[in-house]
């Protein structure tokens, strides 16, 4: 009885430390505790623990990630999707995560913002194929739509400027 007790605390102490670093979803935590020895059981106690502190909170953690992702330009829509997924948030929670942050930004800003800071000199118009793909699938790579890339990209490059 007492090494389970001891166990627990060392557990909750492990999740402390984790989330202190930085902010987990339950499902990073709870990979993070598994590889530290933890016993299932233990974890689920620690992990129900952390969430009644509420220091533990998956709507958070997703709501935050995407606006931070969308910030950043890291990502927008489907690439935001994609990484909650993949850190375990539940399907309503991503959706409701990605409407969330994409309705406090616009894309078609930061998209402008992106193209400004990582290709200044680029003008499609003048562009050779290479290079059209080579921009083009770098805002692929973070989410943006064909439709949104070309759209900013055709526009006349002193439109640009103004941003």
């Amino acid at each position: 009885m007492e090494r389970s007790k001891s166990n627990a605390s060392k557990c909750f102490a492990a999740a402390l430390r984790i989330l202190t670093r930085s902010d987990k979803s339950e499902t990073e935590l709870r990979k993070k505790l598994q590889q530290f020895g933890f016993s299932i059981s233990v974890i689920d106690a620690t992990v129900a623990k952390c969430r009644e502190y509420s220091y533990l909170n998956d709507h958070r953690y997703a709501i935050e990630r995407a606006r931070t992702m969308l910030r950043t330009g890291r990502g927008v829509g489907t690439k935001i999707t994609f990484d909650l997924r993949r850190r375990g948030i539940a399907e309503a929670v991503v959706l409701q995560a990605v409407e969330t942050a994409t309705s406090e930004v616009s894309t078609a800003d930061l998209l402008r913002q992106q193209l400004l800071r990582r290709f200044s000199s680029f003008d499609y118009a003048t562009a050779d194929s290479r290079e059209r793909r080579r921009v083009v699938s770098f805002f692929q790579r973070r989410g943006f739509s064909l439709e949104q890339i070309f759209t900013i990209l055709k526009e006349v490059p002193e439109d640009r400027s103004n941003l």
